[in-house]
């Protein structure tokens, strides 16, 4: 099995949300969201047993040869880039006196240098703030300049698509991944002396961010060629592909930011690719009819006032997604963990369990461990929780890592208002409205359902926040007469849909009945 998941992530204090690839030498924790390996992070042999990389110098010290005789320096051939190509760009290679390379030098316009120590341990002296290559090219000169993100992919697509031509295009490579504030104000004047830039970058996070942030500066003159084939140029170059990268050059499409949709194709493969709704039926029959379940994709809120039953609301639901073998997971920050686990097995005994007296008190100690045996062998349960300082951002993450590394369909928690900890509840109010945009989001980009329980106030608003309500593709109302003089009615709950955006289907939605005797939930 090449991908090992679930492990400790070598970049962040996570236990359990970093994924390696073992065949690919690399990995991603879902928690931080970080590489590994990480740019700039050096890393113990501890780690680098645990997780093997393919480069095995990564980790080595950096170490650069002091005032080394002029006489060491050549212009070496080096990953298919050809001699006279390092010339032009003078890029000269560091050699022991048996010939061995050891490093090389990249000169930036102003006189800065990058070192690399072979294969790819870096440092720089002066500021990295212009491009790459610029001085070779007069500004204007061409119709068009190409951006890579290395100077070995500036030196192979210059190799490729430049050398010869009575016209070279000038190619040109980004210093980092992240340039400075001041390296932008250096190069857009230069850049800007274009007609079109091309952008020769990885297929990645960090070429879709710098791809984004050109686009941003110059709209309209952003293309960029398709590295479907290979990672970058030298890629193409080292498997002697100089003519489909050359293809790939010539026909670079306009740039068009991952967020927006415009061509045929985008709009077909929106249509070719989008399921149709994915829902989880409730088994409340009334409720299933007008929201067909709980929708994936979407956020829904149940609402309702202090003591209606809530909590006890969503155990049915999780207890559902049990049945149904769905995976989820569910975090109840008004009860402790214990709690939210025995409420289940309490649906699983038919039984009020949910308290280890009454467990005690009715001898069923050896049930309720064989049925919290089969809670854990199922894999479809996960309860998480949120440590004292923790809040919107760890939320988020949490329900990221619960969809990209475990497989959630579903995420439950309650209440939504209790995930912000502020004195002032102006600040508050701020921080929720956030948090529910960014909920919405989330949940329609990784087609996850979002499912909490909101507080009401007396006018039977969501307590704190209106935006939660607004965010939310579905609302439930809940209500309950607690004192009601009838048994029945007194343990009854009704769930009116105040909005349902995925069928439009509101009204009363079904009612609950709560047995007191099991403490378990029943459509009626």
């Amino acid at each position: 099995m090449s991908e090992v998941t679930r492990q400790p992530c070598p970049n962040c204090p996570s236990s359990d949300a970093f994924a390696y690839n073992s065949v690919k030498m690399v990995g991603v924790c879902y928690s931080c969201g970080s590489a590994y390996p990480k740019a700039g992070r050096k890393y113990d042999q501890e780690i680098l047993d645990k997780y093997p990389l393919e480069d095995k110098g990564f980790n080595s010290p950096v170490v650069v040869v002091e005032n080394p005789p002029e006489s060491l320096y050549k212009f070496v051939p080096m990953r298919g880039i050809a001699q006279d190509v390092m010339e032009h760009y003078n890029v000269k290679t560091l050699c022991t006196r048996e010939g061995v390379p050891i490093q090389q030098e990249y000169i930036y316009p102003s006189g800065s240098k990058k070192t690399r120590r072979l294969p790819k341990s870096f440092t720089a002296v002066g500021k990295m703030d212009e491009l790459f290559g610029m001085n070779l090219f007069v500004a204007g000169t061409s119709k068009m300049v190409t951006i890579t993100e290395g100077e070995l992919d500036a030196m192979s697509a210059w190799q490729m698509v430049g050398r010869g031509s009575r016209y070279p295009t000038p190619v040109v490579s980004l210093p980092s991944a992240n340039p400075s504030k001041a390296f932008w104000e250096n190069v857009i004047p230069w850049l800007d002396s274009f007609e079109k830039i091309v952008l020769s970058v990885d297929k990645d996070g960090a070429g879709d961010e710098v791809a984004q942030k050109i686009n941003n500066i110059f709209p309209n003159k952003v293309y960029r060629v398709d590295h479907t084939l290979y990672k970058d140029a030298n890629e193409f170059l080292q498997a002697n592909k100089a003519s489909e990268y050359k293809s790939a050059w010539y026909n670079a499409q306009r740039f068009m930011p991952d967020n927006i949709l415009h061509s045929a194709d985008d709009l077909l493969e929106l249509f070719d690719d989008t399921p149709d709704h994915s829902y989880v039926p409730t088994g409340i029959p009334d409720f299933d009819k007008k929201a067909m379940g709980l929708m994936q994709g979407h956020f829904t809120v149940f609402k309702a006032p202090t003591g209606i039953g809530k909590t006890e609301l969503m155990r049915y639901l999780e207890w559902n997604f049990l049945q149904r073998g769905v995976t989820f997971a569910t975090m109840h920050l008004e009860e402790t963990k214990l709690r939210s686990v025995l409420g289940l097995v309490s649906y699983d005994l038919k039984d009020n369990l949910t308290r280890k007296d009454l467990v005690e008190e009715k001898g069923k100690t050896d049930e309720v461990r064989a049925s919290i045996q089969r809670l854990g062998d199922s894999e479809n349960y996960y309860q998480y929780f949120l440590k004292e300082n923790d809040g919107a951002d760890e939320l988020i993450s949490q329900i990221r890592m619960f969809k990209e590394a475990y497989g959630c369909s579903y995420v439950l928690f309650e209440p939504i208002q209790d995930i912000i900890s502020v004195g002032s509840e102006q600040n508050k109010e701020g921080l929720l409205a956030e948090l529910a945009v960014r909920l919405s989001k989330v949940a329609a980009d990784l087609n996850i359902g979002l499912i909490t329980i909101a507080h009401t106030n007396e006018d039977n608003e969501v307590k704190y926040c209106k935006m939660i309500g607004q965010r939310a593709s579905v609302i439930v109302r809940l209500d309950r007469d607690k004192d009601a003089e009838d048994f029945m009615d007194r343990n009854t709950m009704r769930l009116v849909i105040e909005k349902n955006r995925p069928t439009s289907e509101e009204g009363l939605a079904g009612e609950m009945l709560f047995d007191v005797n099991t403490f378990t939930m029943e459509a009626l």
